[in-house]
């Protein structure tokens, strides 16, 4: 989807209309570039260019390059300048390990705080998943099962951290669920998670969460190897 052309004149009138700061604009332009893959890893960000593309100053481009620097969602090269960060090998390490505490721990607090009526719609939306083939849907409603796992465990901090490293895992590229197998793997590890919820179990469901990301940690290391054969 092309939206160079028709952001400059819309961006300016949403401050106005909602009072958003500029800068908050171009971070959101420019978050949603890396998210829908119109930025990719390694792509150069250049604020005359984004200036151009969003109808604003570079001010505030500026500002919200600095803001994702600290984020770690653009990085300075020394040969190509500001680019959108490249993961390696051992930032993905990292990365999935720290999903791997977070999300064990929201599950742990899920079979301890979610409401019934939070735990069935959990369940609902591991189960919409078979009604889906395209990456793209599977994506949105994988999206949609952990978003609601980290409400589900009732802590503002923790869910925080989620979101942030959320965004972190924008930069590792095309979906694992893409892989042939893997949507329907997924869906089974995301039913034993909700059927440890389901039965108040905080440990079964913390090792059933980290069960969950370890296998999708496999399935992204498998194919940056074969990426790199």
């Amino acid at each position: 989807m092309s939206t160079a052309k028709k952001t400059p004149k819309p961006l300016d009138e949403a401050t106005s209309e909602r009072g958003e700061s500029r800068s908050e604009l171009a971070y959101r332009f420019i978050l949603d570039a890396i998210k829908e893959g119109t930025l990719v890893p390694g792509t150069r960000v250049r604020e005359a260019d984004l200036a151009t593309r969003t109808g604003l100053s570079r001010t505030p481009v500026r500002e919200a390059l600095n803001r994702l620097l600290m984020e770690g969602l653009v990085a300075n090269d020394p040969s190509r300048g500001m680019i959108v960060t490249e993961l390696d090998h051992a930032m993905i390490n990292e990365l999935y390990a720290m999903r791997e505490v977070l999300e064990g721990t929201a599950a742990f607090l899920a079979a301890r705080h979610a409401s019934e009526v939070e735990i069935a719609f959990l369940r609902e939306i591991s189960e919409r998943d078979a009604q889906f083939s395209e990456p793209a849907d599977l994506v949105k409603n994988n999206r949609l099962f952990h978003g609601t796992l980290y409400r589900c465990a009732h802590n503002r901090y923790l869910l925080k951290m989620l979101n942030s490293l959320q965004e972190s895992m924008m930069l590792l590229g095309p979906t694992t669920l893409a892989k042939a197998g893997r949507p329907e793997a997924a869906r089974r590890e995301h039913g034993l998670i909700v059927d440890a919820i389901e039965q108040r179990d905080a440990a079964a469901a913390e090792q059933a969460a980290r069960n969950h990301i370890r296998e999708a940690y496999k399935v992204r290391l498998g194919e940056l190897f074969e990426r790199e054969v």
